[in-house]
């Protein structure tokens, strides 16, 4: 079995308070980008894990979507599998990759050993692997809450939306991104906000680290100003960083921006 996990952007992203169990409470809206990695799940004589494209930091037996695996085989009979995952969506980029590829590893593995479960139990799993990786089971836009693993459906309609989004390379890390902004309340209602025409988000969708990531990084900034000044809509950091997007609703694709070669640029529309 073959499928393509994708990755997601932040519409806004707000850490509104401190959590008893260590983790922060924010609000966001996640919508799917069809910017994708690819995995693939065949029954194998042992489980193993094969890996390609970027490469993967840590040990292979840590990869979510091994752990995925192992996650379901301790409550059912799965017999063995070999899944190869080849990477595309940069890593540490605010893009959920690493999460949408565990998420579509117990999609893949509940589908092909037609497990029947519904969707909800598909997202427990998914928060046991990563506050992200529940998203990913119905892959759909949300307004997140908690810990970004609590969800409930959002009126909003961005398909067909040209988008740019723009990896420069630099790796932020989620640990450092949390040490950096502080809970508070935030400034506008993200719900009413993204409510209203696209053209006004940016005056009223932000997210909280990309104001405490850019004056340590004003790379984030710099690639901000470019998307605006080739005419996006709106722009922003998605998630902890360090991917920065600019959406152009009317355009067939988002226009060239002459940036580094070194970049990582993925055009289309959502």
């Amino acid at each position: 079995m073959l499928v393509f996990p994708n990755a997601k952007l932040n519409l806004g992203l707000y850490i509104t308070g401190q959590r008893p169990d260590g983790f922060r409470n924010l609000e966001s809206v996640f919508i799917p980008l069809p910017w994708t990695d690819a995995l693939e799940v065949l029954p194998a004589a042992e489980t193993t894990l094969g890996l390609s494209g970027i490469p993967i930091p840590g040990e292979p037996t840590t990869n979510l979507c091994l752990r995925a695996y192992q996650l379901l085989k301790a409550d059912f009979n799965l017999p063995p599998v070999h899944l190869h995952l080849h990477k595309v969506v940069p890593i540490g980029a605010g893009l959920g990759g690493g999460s949408g590829d565990a998420a579509f590893a117990l999609r893949a593995l509940h589908d092909l050993f037609q497990l029947g479960l519904p969707p909800e139990t598909l997202q427990s799993y998914a928060r046991r692997l990563g506050a992200d990786c529940a998203f990913f089971i119905r892959n759909q836009p949300v307004f997140a809450y908690e810990k970004g693993d609590v969800f409930e459906d959002i009126s909003l309609d961005l398909t067909g939306t040209a988008c740019k989004v723009i990896y420069p390379g630099l790796h932020i890390s989620t640990a450092e991104a949390y040490s950096r902004v502080q809970p508070r309340t935030p400034r506008h209602d993200l719900r009413t906000a993204l409510a209203q025409p696209l053209e006004s988000w940016r005056h009223t969708v932000s997210n909280d680290f990309e104001e405490a990531l850019t004056p340590h990084y004003p790379v984030l900034g710099e690639i901000k100003q470019a998307l605006y000044a080739a005419g996006a809509a709106y722009a922003s950091l998605s998630g902890s960083g360090s991917a920065v997007y600019g959406l152009f609703p009317g355009h067939e694709q988002p226009p060239h921006l002459g940036l580094p070669a070194e970049y990582q640029i993925w055009d289309g529309k959502l």
